[in-house]
């Protein structure tokens, strides 16, 4: 399997499976002399852990990470990072009724189809526990942003939809994103989807999420004319998340309903700087960075495992019915935000180095 690697200069490469002994990634092109330990990178996976309210899925894993290469007395080598997390709660029993059956809306059938070749225990490489990999290396990607930004640049996520319920923009407090189980900025809606997603899981049932994720203090000048754009890059980023279906970056598919008028993000000039009235853009001009706030949505699929049986078919042809058993996420959606944050982090990290290759210094 090819493209496992994300990345140009600031690049990571994740390795393992859901079931097998360990998942993890080596990351390429960090500077040397940035202060880098385990410590620095456990809160990130905590975040996203398994196991931690009954809104996700019951499988426990400690997500410890170790710290194999590219570190000496505590700072960073510039040589390739090694990470490993071991799995320490696999259940590949849970899958074995279902080994020769392909479960509706995952990748078994594609992943047969191509290779020749699945692992039925989780899904292997397909299983959202890859994730885990990303946002080990997005805790790497928010070091090196904070060594080169002056300032630093702030990255933080929030679940703005699951199912049919939205939150209430006008009650949008980043205060409240760690005070619920959700992520979820609107304290009252989150209260909702407390009931909504237990009728969801006790129905054996799934749902699909929106996150929303931003980066504050971004430099102007970040990304490159038509192959290179920013927001390109940060929508195959967020594409390549598991299970997620749609991106839109600042307006998004709001835009098409706006008048040119509405939708054009004013400019004047503020203490000698260009200061917009609004940012319907996301951040993103042209490709690059404008400064502004770089806002970027994305839609999460309902979990494809649920205890509803589904029509689907075996690998010898034949056709069948299916329930998928195990430990899933009635809404995947609400682990998907740290990981959305890692990719984003990653992303401008990496542009960041681009820049600096090309440029030097920052933009006006």
């Amino acid at each position: 399997m090819a493209a496992n690697t994300f990345g140009r200069l600031l690049a990571f490469t994740g390795w393992g499976e859901s079931h097998g002994p360990a998942i993890g990634c080596v990351v390429d092109g960090s500077p040397p002399s940035l202060a880098l330990s385990e410590s620095d990178i456990q809160p990130w996976l905590d975040r996203r852990r398994p196991g931690t309210s009954r809104f996700t899925t019951q499988r426990r894993e400690p997500d410890t990470v170790r710290i194999l290469s590219g570190v000496f007395e505590g700072k960073t080598t510039g040589h390739p990072i090694s990470l490993m997390i071991e799995n320490e709660d696999a259940r590949s029993k849970d899958y074995v009724d279902n080994a020769g059956k392909y479960r509706p809306g995952h990748a078994d059938y594609t992943y047969d189809a191509k290779y020749g070749i699945r692992d039925h225990r989780g899904g292997g490489r397909a299983s959202a526990r890859e994730t885990a990999v990303r946002v080990a290396a997005g805790a790497i990607a928010r070091k090196v942003l904070d060594a080169l930004v002056p300032g630093g640049v702030t990255v933080r996520g929030a679940l703005v939809q699951v199912g049919p319920h939205a939150i209430d923009r006008a009650r949008w407090d980043w205060t409240a994103v760690d005070e619920n189980p959700f992520w979820c900025p609107d304290r009252e809606t989150a209260k909702l989807w407390e009931d909504y997603l237990d009728g969801v899981r006790k129905a054996g049932s799934s749902c699909g999420a929106v996150i929303e994720v931003v980066a504050e203090s971004v430099p102007v000048g970040l990304g490159e004319p038509v192959y290179g754009k920013l927001d390109a890059e940060l929508a195959a980023a967020m594409m390549s998340i598991n299970a997620v279906k749609a991106v839109e970056i600042g307006a998004g598919f709001a835009a098409v309903v706006l008048s040119g008028e509405d939708n054009a993000d004013e400019m004047r000039m503020d203490n000698g700087k260009v200061l917009f009235m609004s940012n319907k853009a996301g951040g993103i001009l042209g490709g690059i960075s404008t400064g502004q706030d770089i806002v970027v949505r994305f839609a999460v699929k309902p979990t494809s495992s649920i205890l509803t049986p589904r029509r689907t078919v075996t690998r010898d042809g034949a056709e069948d019915e299916i329930v998928t058993r195990g430990r899933h996420d009635p809404c995947v959606g609400i682990r998907a935000v740290p990981v959305g944050e890692a990719m984003l982090a990653f992303v401008l990290a990496d542009q960041l180095l681009r820049h600096r290759a090309q440029i030097g210094g920052f933009g006006a």
